[in-house]
């Protein structure tokens, strides 16, 4: 697998901006460059380390998380997937100032958008990026005038977005359909729902619901141009986009031509 840089580390050498690396906050000698700063903030955004109690006091206005999610509503890895899977009609961005707790800290800032029903997690997570770069650019004009108002979050209304598994992303057909594909959205790009059909594991990158029609869990109902409709346990699936291993993901018109289905298959969650 070839290594990318991201953009925040594409811009940082095209600027020739100072850029750090570590593999962890932990270090004295980290803690110490970074205090040589003397910033009067730091922002935070999907960063995967945890910050140390000495490193959040070290800023003259402590640090700033750029959080996906309208808090105290799915704290945690990741609030953008859960949204989703729960069928959340909305999501937003909290600017919020960090703590020792996990997204426990006061709330500064909140910018709401929708959720539709052809959301992935790719095409949510775009719309919060632009938000979020509203939002914190919002928040540091308050701050320097002083006009911030912090909130204290409602611990009786949190709920936690714990880190995705891939064992989730198999689909369960006993499920509904509407359900189903929420977790197809919500694990697109990552790690990508499957199931296996005639034995081989198929990914499904797309997929709609199809009303009134019923069947036996998981038995393919009818093989069309648009889709491979599978019975749920309430409703129907139409899978519009899949992928073989070690293939590219295909139209479903493209995807059954390389790979034999009939009515009366099944998908299981067993090779």
């Amino acid at each position: 697998m070839r290594l990318t840089a991201s953009p925040v580390k594409q811009l940082a050498l095209a600027r020739n901006l100072p850029l750090l690396q570590p593999v962890t906050l932990k270090s004295a000698d980290v803690q110490q460059t970074l205090a040589n700063y003397a910033a009067d903030v730091m922002v935070v955004a999907a960063y995967g380390l945890i910050l140390p109690a000495t490193l959040l006091q070290l800023p003259r206005y402590g640090c700033l998380n750029i959080h996906a999610s309208l808090l105290p509503r799915w704290r945690g890895a990741a609030p953008i997937q859960r949204a989703i899977l729960a069928g959340d009609d909305k999501t937003g961005i909290t600017i919020m100032q960090m703590d020792a707790g996990l997204d426990t800290g006061d709330m500064l800032l909140k910018k709401s958008c929708s959720i539709t029903a052809y959301d992935t997690t790719q095409t949510l997570h775009d719309k919060l990026a632009t938000l979020g770069a509203e939002a914190i650019v919002e928040t540091l004009c308050l701050l320097e005038q002083g006009q911030l108002k912090p909130v204290s979050q409602n611990a009786a209304e949190a709920t936690y977005a714990t880190k995705l598994n891939k064992t989730e992303a198999l689909i369960d057909w006993s499920k509904n359909a509407t359900q189903i594909m929420r977790a197809v959205h919500a694990y697109n790009p990552f790690p990508i729902a499957y199931t296996i059909l005639n034995g081989e594991l198929v990914k499904i990158w797309q997929a709609s619901v199809r009303d009134n029609i019923e069947g036996e869990a998981g038995t393919l109902l009818a093989i069309e141009k648009s889709g491979i409709i599978v019975a749920c346990g309430q409703g129907a699936l139409c899978l519009e986009v899949l992928q073989r291993q070690n293939a590219k993901a295909l139209p479903a018109a493209q995807f059954i031509q390389g790979f034999a289905v009939h009515p009366g298959d099944r998908c299981t969650s067993l090779l």
